[in-house]
């Protein structure tokens, strides 16, 4: 892909390529900084063994889920398995970013640190559910085999800064929506597990967000369209698996993300800490891009107004109705 940049001159052009070389030295600094401040965990010590049980098939003393079983709120199921389902496509997602940025030098080591500290995150969550009986294994497994199986293409891999875009904002959404999970679950063993993984993606985020400053210092009008692209199509990876957009619609009742999170708990910290909207200099394509980011976060912010309010309204016939 190749794309003329008002900063180079209009006989020259940034590419993928020497966009990756350009951000190399930044990945690397980056790279050192995540593995001195992360902290190794293991996934067992996370999971409540000794609530497990034998499932029936193979072991003939199973026995079978029972939803009475389970001590996770009906919202923290629904959250936990779009979160899994989710992490499942851990291979397709290696697969996107390893083709985009390479498998090579300090982006290389990145990709596979990144997806190797990812894998965690599925391992902990299946183990915890099937461990505490929290859903039905056979429904979990139907659901992982049928999103798999359809694979996962990203709405942003037309161009690197567009995926660097992507998840400097869906780290933060990802870490967001584990958090609100576990303080939905009711179990504080499974807040305590997705607290842990939280601090993964929130190291993620700082990553993919420091990269995404420094793409704006070498190639600011590319880099604020491709924001401006990202926020305004933004969508969760796990748009693709079966049931989710009733388990999202779900998810934003139980206060788990709906658009008042996703506007000041996701968008707005990222771009305020960039100082998206105070940067100058801009050609006529990076102004335009700025102004429509600017528009569509005023919109966005009225929408959620919106819900907000459809949401204390709903919340008063309730309790009018248990009164």
């Amino acid at each position: 892909m190749t794309i003329t940049s008002p900063h180079l001159g209009s006989s020259e052009a940034w590419t993928d390529a020497k966009l990756l070389f350009a951000l190399e030295e930044v990945v690397e600094k980056e790279l050192n900084r995540h593995l001195k401040v992360t902290k190794d965990w293991m996934p067992h010590e996370y999971v409540p063994w000794s609530d497990g049980r034998n499932f029936p098939g193979f072991f003939e003393d199973g026995e079978a889920w029972d939803p009475q079983q389970s001590k996770v709120t009906d919202i923290g199921k629904i959250a936990l398995v779009v979160n899994l389902l989710t992490e499942d496509n851990l291979p397709s997602y290696h697969h996107e970013i390893a083709t985009l940025f390479g498998r090579n030098g300090a982006w290389g080591t990145w990709v596979h640190r990144w997806t190797a500290e990812e894998g965690r995150h599925g391992i902990v969550m299946r183990d915890y559910l099937l461990a505490s009986r929290a859903v039905d294994p056979d429904k979990l497994e139907a659901f992982r085999m049928q999103h798999m199986s359809e694979g996962f293409e990203s709405d942003n891999s037309h161009s690197m800064l567009h995926s660097v875009a992507y998840v400097a904002f869906q780290e933060l959404a990802t870490r967001i929506s584990h958090r609100n999970t576990g303080h939905q679950s009711g179990d504080p063993v499974c807040d305590r597990m997705l607290a842990r993984i939280a601090q993964d993606e929130n190291l993620h985020m700082i990553f993919y967000r420091n990269l995404l400053g420094a793409a704006f210092e070498i190639a600011p009008d590319l880099t604020m369209q491709a924001v401006r692209d990202v926020v305004v199509n933004f969508r969760m990876p796990g748009h693709g698996m079966p049931g989710f957009e009733r388990m999202a619609a779900q998810m934003a009742i139980g206060g788990v993300y709906n658009l008042r999170i996703h506007h000041d708990d996701v968008l707005s910290p990222v771009i305020r800490f960039l100082k998206v909207m105070d940067i100058d200099g801009l050609g006529p394509e990076g102004q335009k891009a700025q102004e429509e980011l600017g528009l569509f976060m005023n919109g966005l912010d009225a929408e959620a107004r919106k819900f907000d309010e459809r949401l204390a309204a709903r919340a008063a016939r309730m309790a009018a109705r248990k009164g």
